[in-house]
């Protein structure tokens, strides 16, 4: 079952759109480049599916740059979506400034509740669709970027992973868009609660196959 929302609150919008600055992996292992530090742009960017992961073309913004097409990126790794507000709270935490896109991400959004959004959540911003798809699990080369000591242990436990996104529909989008969400499966799995299952909470596990849109290979981590 699903459900229809027809909210078009304007305080959910995106706040700026990120794309990469091509730096060293500070990871330093076999992928040299990243493109985990994101700079807004003020420039309306297109959006279409990469496809597949290893083999297409990485993000899905056009200007942005994936560095390990082998395990980020592609259709279901689309777009990734982070909150202005969570990053307020890193903020806080870390005792520093955290500007839009630090965290890699494509979207910094506004009043959009991203750690509670349900797989398969659909949002309309500007030209474009996208379906949320899996929460971020954190890497080596997010650990170094940030550099905090613990910093993988402390990202975990907070459960604040933020989302990646698929394309439904492509298009232009820009900083200022409106976010809308337009459609809401009933099954009621959040990206936080798929978040604690696969990392800390594995008894979670099987409650996380009611969300039939997450992608094979994390259904395959809760089945028996």
């Amino acid at each position: 079952m699903s459900s229809d929302v027809t909210s078009t609150a304007v305080s959910s919008a995106v706040l700026s759109v990120n794309l990469a600055r091509v730096r060293p992996n500070p990871d330093k292992r076999e992928v040299k480049v990243t493109g985990i530090e994101k700079i807004p742009t003020s420039d309306s960017v297109l959006v279409r599916a990469p496809g597949t992961k290893g083999e297409g073309l990485g993000s899905g913004l056009v200007g942005d740059v994936v560095g390990d097409r082998l395990n980020h990126g592609g259709d279901t790794q689309a777009v990734y979506a982070y909150a202005r507000e969570d990053l307020d709270h890193w903020e806080s935490v870390l005792g520093r400034t955290l500007p839009g896109g630090v965290f890699g991400e494509n979207l910094t959004t506004m009043g959009v509740d991203v750690n509670g959004a349900v797989i398969g959540e659909r949002w309309r911003i500007g030209d474009i669709e996208l379906q949320v798809t899996v929460p971020r699990i954190p890497c080596g080369t997010f650990r170094a970027w940030i550099a905090e000591r613990g910093w993988l242990r402390t990202f975990t436990l907070a459960a604040l992973p933020g989302t990646y996104l698929s394309v439904v529909s492509p298009g232009q989008v820009s900083a200022g868009d409106p976010v809308t969400v337009v459609h809401r499966p009933a099954h009621g799995v959040t990206v936080a609660h798929v978040f604690r299952a696969v990392t800390r909470e594995p008894d979670l596990l099987p409650s996380i196959l009611a969300a039939d849109e997450l992608p094979e290979e994390i259904k395959e981590l809760a089945r028996p």
